[in-house]
């Protein structure tokens, strides 16, 4: 599957920006789908996380409350809805896609990535 990520921009703290993320092919339904990012000179750490039938999500601490994952599998895309945004969130987001039913939070399982988006949050 490949992926095309798209939302991101320079927002202000305590700002909302919506992060999309859509998938060729017809087969997106099978595909456990994640948000990553990854901030200068660190690595790529996860953030949410969304079952293949979006009935089950997971989210790292830090953005717990704030931020919230969703698909729809009629557009074969999965959204990042992000609000209360902080500096901290500064980083390139990235969507990815794994396939497989098993709902997994580390970056090396997942199959295919977009091109990330940039999120700037300033204070």
């Amino acid at each position: 599957v490949q992926l095309q990520a798209s939302g991101g921009g320079l927002v202000q703290a305590g700002g909302s920006l919506r992060l999309s993320c859509a998938a060729s092919g017809r087969t997106f339904s099978m595909y456990v789908m994640g948000w990553f990012r990854q901030a200068p000179g660190k690595e790529r750490e996860f953030v949410a996380v969304i079952s293949r039938s979006g009935g089950t999500t997971y989210y790292t601490d830090s953005v717990k409350g704030r931020f919230t994952i969703s698909r729809d599998n009629s557009k074969n895309t999965v959204y990042l809805q992000m609000n209360s945004l902080k500096p901290e969130d500064t980083a390139v987001y990235y969507c990815g896609a794994r396939n497989d039913i098993v709902v997994l939070t580390t970056p090396r399982v997942y199959d295919s990535w977009g091109q990330g988006t940039q999120v700037t949050v300033s204070s």
